[in-house]
């Protein structure tokens, strides 16, 4: 094997079978979506934003799945994993006792409540209108700098080193593709994609995994050679760019270490928490299914697809430094510029590195098509995500008389213009957390989720809970977190071979522990401040909490609630009185077609078959042999997350 890969490989690009495989994926996928599309009922917000609420487990686990690992996870696990060894792994096993979290205990109460998003859940729960709002515009946020603009960064470095494409042209490319069907047909398009791509991925990584391993002689090798991948030239005679000696163990020191064990234990368990079962990307997928026995066989179906992304994704990080590494492994400004055009490091290419330079013709067209799986399919779950929450918690909120076909457009004009801030972002993306990716996604929701996680765990498990609390909490916790966060980005990070500059809050105090910090400050401010307010009334309440889930009596509305559905309601009949019945124009037609929208179809059902049917939408009943066989699944699955975890730990 050539010392650091310069002399064993010679990139190859794509060739024409390759060409072929992507054009083939990407066909079959538009293909899918538009199939999908048609099958749905776009005319209507239930239909367009939760799928009509009848999704099976299999769609439900793939796209929590293919959600959650998207292109800037492929290239932030691999990075990460490149840089510093297998610790990054921690998120993931950490993610599947999360997402049987997500469908035992969090899942049930939202589906009780009868809310499309958790900002309503907010609004349901404590009264007024500030929760959801602030909710609603902090989610998006958070789209913007961890989801979208990642992924289509970490979408753009495949393209770039496949075929050389300048990276702004990528983004459009990208984005035209994964934009079309999400804005026509809705979250039960975007899951039905989800699923293709899922199978396309899993078998992509697999081959690379196998294909990777070959290579470099088995994981003996790995840990042989990984610890020895150290790049020429280094920094002013600097460590920088060394291996570090706890490179194989998922728990580390706690001062020293990447991934100190205590940010590892508890501040991964904190972020983890938040993203799975507080965060309506991932939410949003389970409460389109049919019913408890399918949120659960889904969160369990990928649950067991977490544990793959050690294999699949980390360990060929850890042999694409071993390869390339000169060039995955630069610490030298001048070299990391001219390998991948950033002077803060190139661990970010390891994994397409791979893939262009070790996949053969063909196969290299596979896995460049499941990265642009991965990137479509967490771009698409997004932008879904994104316009339901702006849609039904901020635009109704301003026009509380809206039709559906209104609320149905601006849910699809809220995902262009939200793609165009995203691409604005890009740059500042680019520079941060010494070029690993994955590390850049999870400082930022460290210093921004802690104080969601600790609102929605009160809001449901403590009755006591009130307004006042949650809502000052909130605030204490985002003035702290935020200004972390401007020190953080502000001050930047030392090159190599600098000297520290940045305050102690900052150098000593890791991204990790401080989201614990942050947590625990939110939790006991939402606590105190809620005993010394008034305690919200039972009786709205009812189906709310976790004690109050499987109750029979009707939930007695806020005042402001019934005042503004009043509201709606005036708005909405005085403009069926006003409006005239006109006939339907060819280009109006067509701009329906176009848009995805169905005028909404005359309601037949009597007065009690609409009851009915949301009783049986808000049902969480379970019964027979499926609540045992996903009970014992639950089981299996803790028993082998625990496991690997002693094992690599």
């Amino acid at each position: 094997m050539a010392r650091n890969g310069t002399a064993a490989f010679s990139s190859q690009g794509v060739g024409t079978v390759d060409v072929v495989v992507i054009v083939i994926y990407l066909a079959f996928c538009l293909a899918t979506g538009i199939w999908a599309t048609w099958r749905t009922n776009r005319g209507s917000i239930s239909g367009y934003f939760l799928a009509g609420r009848d999704m099976l487990w299999f769609a439900i686990g793939a796209s929590l799945f293919s959600s959650n690992i998207g292109s800037g996870s492929f290239v932030g696990l691999a990075g990460t994993g490149a840089a510093s060894g297998i610790a990054v792994a921690s998120y993931e096993l950490n993610g599947l006792f999360c997402l049987l979290m997500l469908g035992w205990l969090v899942v049930p109460v939202y589906i009780a409540s009868g809310v499309y998003t958790l900002p309503e859940y907010l609004k349901k729960r404590f009264g007024g209108q500030r929760l959801q709002i602030y909710m609603s515009v902090l989610s998006l946020l958070i789209y913007i700098f961890t989801k979208i603009s990642v992924d289509m960064y970490a979408g753009t470095i495949f393209i770039q080193q496949a075929i050389g494409l300048d990276l702004y042209a990528g983004v459009v490319i990208l984005l035209g593709i994964s934009a079309l069907y999400t804005i026509l047909g809705g979250l039960k398009a975007v899951i039905y994609t989800d699923t293709l791509q899922t199978v396309i991925m899993v078998a992509g990584s697999i081959v690379l995994m196998i294909l990777s391993f070959d290579k470099i002689g088995g994981i003996e090798k790995v840990y042989t050679l990984f610890p020895r991948s150290v790049p020429s030239p280094l920094v002013n005679g600097s460590d920088c760019g060394v291996p570090p000696s706890d490179a194989f163990h998922l728990l580390r020191d706690a001062v020293t270490g990447s991934i100190p064990w205590p940010g590892n234990v508890v501040g991964i368990t904190i972020l983890s928490c938040w993203y799975f079962c507080f965060d309506q990307v991932l939410v949003q997928r389970s409460l389109a299914a049919k019913n408890m026995h399918h949120v659960k066989g889904g969160s369990i179906l990928a649950a067991y697809l977490k544990i793959l992304p050690l294999f699949t994704t980390v360990f060929p990080g850890m042999i694409s430094r071993i390869l390339f590494t000169d060039q995955v492994a630069c610490v030298d400004p001048k070299i990391c510029k001219d390998v991948c055009d950033n002077e803060a490091g190139c661990t970010n290419i390891a994994y397409p590195k791979l893939v262009v330079e070790l996949m053969p013709e063909g196969l290299k067209g596979l896995m460049l098509a499941s990265m642009m799986a991965a990137l479509m399919s967490s771009l698409t779950s997004v932008f879904n995500s994104a316009s339901t929450l702006f849609t039904m918690d901020i635009w109704q909120r301003v026009r509380p008389g809206s039709t559906e076909g209104e609320l149905l457009v601006v849910g699809r004009i809220f995902i262009i213009i939200l793609v165009v801030i995203s691409v604005v972002w890009i740059p500042v993306l680019q520079a941060s957390q010494g070029g690993q990716l994955f590390n850049y996604i999870q400082a930022v929701t460290g210093y921004l989720a802690p104080p969601i996680l600790s609102l929605f765990l009160l809001a449901i498990f403590w009755t006591r809970t009130n307004e006042a609390g949650a809502f000052w909490g909130l605030m204490i916790g985002l003035v702290v977190g935020l200004t972390r966060m401007g020190l953080d980005f502000g001050y930047g990070s030392p090159k190599c071979g600098e000297e520290e500059f940045r305050p102690a809050i900052i150098s000593k105090v890791h991204f990790l522990h401080f989201t614990i910090i942050l947590f625990f400050l939110s939790l006991f401010a939402m606590i105190i401040i809620t005993l010394f307010t008034e305690p919200i009334p039972n009786k709205h309440l009812t189906r709310l909490t976790w004690w109050s889930r499987h109750s029979l009596q009707d939930r007695e509305p806020f005042k402001e609630e019934q005042e503004f559905q009043s509201l709606a309601t005036s708005i909405q009949n005085k403009k069926m009185e006003t409006q005239k019945e006109v006939k339907m124009t060819k280009w109006r037609h067509a701009l329906y077609v176009i848009c995805g929208y169905e005028p909404p179809k005359p309601v037949t059902a009597t007065e009690a078959e609409i009851a009915e049917q949301n009783r049986l939408l808000r049902s969480i009943t379970e019964k027979g042999k499926w609540k045992w066989f996903v009970n014992i699944n639950a089981i299996v699955l803790m028993t082998l997350g625990i496991f690997l975890w002693g094992f690599f730990g």
